[in-house]
């Protein structure tokens, strides 16, 4: 477990509350470890009451700082270094639940497209935000993940679908029992073309899912570069903090086992080079369960024909 102080979340009518808790407290799944501060109480009154947890206002947002969170050099699995981007490589950031398991299914991606991932506070309004203070709500960010990936060897669509099948889009503002801003489903694009296969695949996903709203953020990167940026990156012990000595497996994520549409039925006009690289026996084998089918695999990449 971190060093730091533990939180622990329970039950109250009905949402999750958060509790400060020392660090000698022994935990058990599906209890979920997180740094120490309790969220601002007016945001816990508010879910109490049976609302919706609404967006803070970008003049009301806490204030920041200039000072960049500091991280591990390399990645703890991949052993590649973080923040990098090499030539030829693409940068994808999304969130969809808790980021400790999101993180984990897309490093696991195989064929070794995948150079590096990060956990991090995205789409929000306070620079270099800290965990209490995303935690609050008043930062406007949720809990993300930023990919470094080779479009040689994995497909965005690959990426995409992975995004959409391992939680609930529909869930508005949380994600299972982690209810806030902080835990709100999103997909931020960096090109045109990103653009076009997150909307595109938006609405192949949404007709899938019965036609069930899907409220996933979708926005533009550059949306965001008025308040700093689109992405901070979060504590090093959250960075791959499921493949960390002493982590406890834990998940919000609510699969729901529903498919993407094969993507030649989406697939957007003069962008079908895209199609996947991942073959559907790989999907077959590997695709997010529910049951935190996920946070419970080995650390390790899926190898290559392992399906």
């Amino acid at each position: 477990l971190p060093s730091h102080s533990m939180r622990l979340g329970f039950r109250v009518a009905g949402t999750l509350a958060c509790v400060g808790l020392g660090s000698a407290l022994q935990l058990r799944p599906p209890l979920r470890p997180r740094a120490d501060g309790a969220r601002m109480i007016g945001s816990l009154f508010e879910l109490l009451q049976g609302g919706e947890a609404q967006m803070v206002k970008p003049e009301a947002a806490l204030p920041g700082r200039q000072q960049v969170m500091p991280i591990n050099d390399r990645h703890r699995v991949l052993g590649t270094k973080m923040g990098e981007v090499p030539d030829g490589h693409k940068v994808a950031v999304f969130a969809n639940g808790c980021f400790w398991g999101s993180e984990k299914g897309i490093w696991r991606l195989p064929g070794d497209g995948i150079y590096s991932t990060a956990v991090g506070y995205c789409a929000g309004f306070t620079p270099n935000p800290t965990y209490e203070e995303a935690c609050s709500g008043r930062t406007g960010h949720t809990e993300g993940v930023r990919v470094v990936y080779d479009p040689e060897k994995i497909s965005f669509v690959d990426i995409l679908r992975w995004f959409w099948e391992a939680h609930d889009p529909t869930s508005g503002m949380g994600q299972g029992n982690d209810r806030g801003t902080q835990y709100r489903s999103g997909f931020y694009w960096f090109d045109d073309e990103q653009k076009a296969l997150i909307q595109a695949s938006k609405a192949a996903y949404e007709q899938a899912l019965g036609g069930r709203t899907i409220t996933t953020e979708v926005a533009a990167a550059s949306d965001f570069d008025k308040y700093g940026g689109l992405w901070f990156n979060a504590e090093a012990y959250h960075q791959q903090y499921l493949a960390s000595a002493g982590a406890r497996p834990y998940c919000s994520a609510q699969p729901q086992g529903v498919s993407l549409p094969p993507f030649e039925q989406w697939a957007p006009k003069g962008l079908e080079h895209h199609k996947p690289t991942l073959p559907e026996a790989f999907w077959a084998a590997h695709a997010p369960a529910r049951g935190c089918s996920v946070v419970r695999s080995p650390n390790e990449p899926i190898a290559a024909g392992a399906w």
